[in-house]
């Protein structure tokens, strides 16, 4: 048997944690577990009312904490057995990690870190569900939740696109494909790459080659995809 794994590359959306019961803000008329999201996920939100912020993201994390891994986050873990898999996630959950998965990478942060205000390298881990204001980071700073917020830079982009453009197989699962940068890491996979995109309401993806469209929800999907992808080794 060959001992170099071929690259499969995931790139994941709200739609795979919103099967674990995890809300997600397209879904919902503009607003984000009864929030509208200029008032909790923007940079100016965050100056304008930090405790609105800290709150929003309080009941967040305790949601995440609660949801359970689905079989989507599974069968993603359960391709580890056949291939060097890279899952690329828009979400700020840690339902991958729990599924099992070993390499993801978070575009957009984390709930279950903290960072500071003045430095961002500065990134700590949060225990329980618990970030208030007057916590600090060690230069005395507030410490703010560690998310790329709404008009702010994706720090993780150039990481995450060198990863597409290594991939022998490419999967979309459970996004719009609408929100940049990460929608854009589909032009960074190797144009006769196979991919495969998972979405009950599937996204135009214009002229991308090799793809095939399973419109299903994740973990029903992902089954289709596992099949193929086993029988293509």
């Amino acid at each position: 048997m060959n001992s170099v794994r071929k690259k499969l590359i995931i790139l994941s959306g709200a739609g795979i944690s919103a099967e674990s019961g995890l809300a997600t803000f397209r879904d919902s008329g503009g607003l984000w577990e009864g929030y509208k999201v200029e008032d909790v996920a923007t940079p100016e939100a965050w100056r304008k009312n930090p405790a609105l912020v800290l709150e929003f993201y309080y009941q967040r994390r305790r949601n995440a904490r609660t949801a359970i891994p689905n079989r989507g986050h599974e069968i993603i873990a359960e391709l580890e057995n056949y291939f060097d898999v890279t899952v690329i996630t828009q979400n700020v959950d840690d339902l991958h990690e729990r599924a099992g998965s070993s390499h993801v990478i978070h575009l957009h942060g984390s709930l279950f870190e903290s960072r500071s205000t003045e430095d961002e390298s500065l990134v700590y881990p949060i225990e329980g569900t618990e970030l208030n204001l007057g916590d600090l980071c060690e230069l005395g700073s507030q410490l703010r939740p560690n998310i790329v917020w709404f008009g702010e830079m994706v720090p993780m982009i150039e990481v995450a696109a060198s990863w597409a453009s290594q991939a022998d197989f490419f999967v979309v699962v459970g996004t719009s494909l609408v929100v940049y940068p990460a929608a854009g890491l589909v032009n960074y996979v190797p144009f006769e790459a196979p991919k495969y995109v998972v979405d009950p309401n599937l996204p135009a993806v214009g002229n991308m080659p090799f793809v095939k469209m399973i419109e299903a929800k994740a973990s029903i999907g992902l089954e289709k995809v596992k099949k193929d992808l086993v029988e293509l080794l």
